[in-house]
C-alpha cells in the first residue's frame, strides 16, 4: 500500500493482492486516500447539480432500467425550456457545475443540444456544463465542445472485452467504448470513465485490470458504485455488488490517480445509507445532487430503489451539507475543475 502511495501505481500482481486482502488494509488504504485527497483539493467536497432529462435510451444493456428493451418503463424527455429552469434553479441553490445525463436518444440532435448547451453558457457564464450522453461521433463531440460543454462522463463499464459482451448485446462495441473516451480526451473534455462494482461476471483480475486501465487512460474523472440489479432486466436475479468493495477501489483510485475528481455516487448511498459518507472518507470528492423535476426523478431508474427524494436532491442540500460534515470535509459551491482550477 505504500508503495501505490508513493509511485501512483502497482503491477496487476499488487493490485490483486491488495484487492483480495483489503480486509487487512482498508483503514490504512482510506487514511492514505483521505490524506493524499487533503494535499491536492483541501477539505472540499464539490457538487454538481445532477439533470436526468430523458430516460429513452436506444440500447438495451442488460444491467440498466431504462434499456430499450423494458417496456415497464415511463419514458419521459425533458424540453429545453425544462433543462434550462432546472440549471436556473440550481444557480440559485450555488451549484456551479451542471450534469446533462440521459441515455442515447435519438431526439436529442446534436443541433438540439447544442442550442441547450449555448444557451446554459449564456445565462451561466461562470458554471461548467458536463455532458453523459453516451456514445456519440467525434464530430458531436467536437461540436458540443465548442457551444460550451467541459466534460464529459462516460463509463466504459468493464476494460474486460469479454466480460462488456455478457453485460452488452451483440449490437454494442467495447472497443468504440473505448475509442470515444480517447477521443474525448483529445478533443479537450475533462474526461471521466468508470465501471459497476461487482457486475456479473466480473473478478478480482477484472478489478486489477480496471486500475491499469484508468492509469493508463488518465481521466481527469472516474464515476464507480456498486451493481444494483433492476428488476425489470436480465440481471433482475443477480446478486447486487457490494459496498465494502466499492469504498475500498475508491481509495485505490485515489492512490492511483492523486489529482482525480471522484464521486460517492448515489448507488452507494442506495446500498448503503452511510455509503456517501464512507466514500468520502475514502478518497472521494464530489457529490452529485438531483436537480431533475420532482415529477420525472422516479422515473430515471437505472436500478432499483434508487434514492430518488430526500438528501440526494438538490433542494435538500442543506441537510447533505450537514451530513458530510460529520466527516470533517465541507461542500463548497465552486465548479471544482481538475489539475489546480479549483
Amino acid at each position: 500500500m505504500d508503495r501505490l502511495a508513493k509511485n501512483s501505481v502497482l503491477d496487476r500482481d499488487g493490485y490483486l493482492t491488495l484487492i483480495r486482502n483489503r480486509d487487512s488494509v482498508r483503514e490504512y488504504a482510506a487514511g492514505l486516500a483521505t490524506e493524499i485527497k487533503r494535499q491536492h483539493y483541501g477539505d472540499r467536497v464539490f457538487i454538481r447539480g445532477l439533470i436526468e432529462f430523458t430516460n429513452n435510451c436506444r440500447n438495451n444493456c442488460y444491467y440498466c432500467g431504462i434499456r430499450s428493451g423494458n417496456g415497464c418503463v415511463e419514458r419521459y424527455r425533458l424540453s429545453p425550456q425544462d433543462i434550462l429552469c432546472c440549471a436556473d434553479s440550481g444557480y440559485e441553490l450555488g451549484f456551479r457545475t451542471f450534469v446533462l445525463q440521459g441515455g442515447e436518444d435519438a431526439a436529442y440532435t446534436d443541433d438540439a443540444l447544442v442550442d441547450i448547451i449555448s444557451e446554459i453558457r449564456r445565462k451561466h457564464p461562470d458554471c461548467a456544463i458536463t455532458l453523459s450522453v453516451g456514445e456519440r461521433s467525434r464530430e458531436s463531440y467536437r461540436r458540443l465542445k465548442e457551444a460550451g460543454a467541459d466534460r464529459y462522463l462516460l463509463r466504459h463499464e468493464t476494460v474486460n472485452p469479454l466480460h462488456y459482451k455478457k453485460l452488452h448485446p451483440a449490437d454494442m462495441s467495447h472497443a468504440n467504448r473505448l475509442k470515444c473516451l480517447y477521443t474525448l480526451k483529445e478533443l479537450g473534455y475533462q474526461t471521466g470513465a468508470g465501471f459497476m462494482v461487482g457486475s456479473p461476471g466480473q473478478t478480482d483480475e477484472d478489478l486489477a485490470d480496471e486500475m491499469l486501465f484508468l492509469k493508463e487512460l488518465d481521466p481527469q474523472m472516474v464515476g464507480i458504485g456498486p451493481f444494483i440489479p433492476h428488476k425489470d432486466t436480465p440481471f433482475c436475479d443477480e446478486k447486487p455488488g457490494s459496498a465494502e468493495l466499492t469504498v475500498f477501489l475508491l481509495s485505490l483510485i485515489r492512490l492511483t490517480l492523486p489529482r482525480v475528481l471522484l464521486p460517492a455516487t448515489t448507488a452507494l448511498g442506495t446500498i448503503d445509507p452511510a455509503g456517501r459518507e464512507k466514500g468520502i472518507l475514502a478518497g472521494a470528492n464530489v457529490l452529485m445532487p438531483n436537480l431533475s423535476p420532482a415529477s420525472v426523478r422516479n422515473k430515471y431508474l437505472l436500478y432499483d430503489n434508487k434514492l430518488c427524494t430526500g438528501e440526494e436532491a438538490a433542494q435538500c442540500i442543506e441537510c447533505l451539507k450537514s451530513r458530510i460534515a460529520g466527516t470533517g470535509f465541507k461542500i463548497v459551491t465552486e465548479r471544482g475543475d481538475y489539475n489546480g482550477k479549483i
